[in-house]
């Protein structure tokens, strides 16, 4: 039988938990990225020995974001929801973890992939359509690439069709189910449209 990928994709409201980044260099400034151009209000707090001028620099916008200068402990775990250790240094990264999965706390390590609760996905964004990309840590720069094809492929205009979209359903009548089945109708006509023209 073929490997698949058997991660299970879920969407978290991170503005309702708290985060915590260990390390304040290039990795960390790679996932602090990732989490605010997301989920921009997340508590965060970043614990590095040294913090990069980038990170102190993106902090300033975020009133949410608390720096640390100062080695990592396992009491900085404390109050937080998850972790994600963006440190280059195996010894620590794996310690952050071991921690993290003492107190219960999910977490992910930079390229360890065996000591990862979760993975940071490649993300296409267009208004409120989101789709997370997922090689199963096989090839990051596919990830990539299947990002790039999406975002030039979707047009800009598909935030106006979820609009509308929720606002026929919102006049519909009927369960979920029969609300279900009258979208089809209605979207299968226009796919026929679409094939005949």
């Amino acid at each position: 039988m073929p490997e698949r990928n058997h991660l299970f994709p879920v969407f978290l409201k991170l503005e309702n938990l708290r985060l915590i980044i260990v390390g304040g260099g290039y990795v960390g400034m790679e996932k602090l990225n990732a989490v605010i151009s997301n989920s921009p209000a997340t508590k965060i707090t970043i614990v590095a020995l040294q913090i990069s001028d980038a990170i102190k620099k993106v902090a300033k916008q975020y009133p949410n974001i608390i720096l640390t200068e100062k080695p990592y402990h396992i009491d900085d775990l404390a109050g937080h929801d998850i972790a994600i250790a963006a440190i280059n240094d195996p010894v620590i990264s794996t310690q952050v973890a071991t921690d993290a999965k003492s107190k219960k706390i999910l977490v992910n390590a930079a390229d360890k992939p065996e000591l990862c609760d979760f993975y940071l996905s490649s993300v296409v964004q267009k208004g409120n359509l989101k789709i997370a990309i997922s090689t199963n840590g096989k090839s990051p720069t596919i990830a990539k690439r299947v990002k790039e094809v999406l975002n030039e492929t979707l047009p800009d205009e598909i935030d106006a069709l979820l609009d509308n979209m929720q606002n026929i359903r919102n006049k519909m009548s009927g369960d979920f189910t029969e609300k279900v089945k009258q979208l089809n109708e209605l979207t299968k006509s226009l796919s026929q449209k679409n094939k005949n023209a």
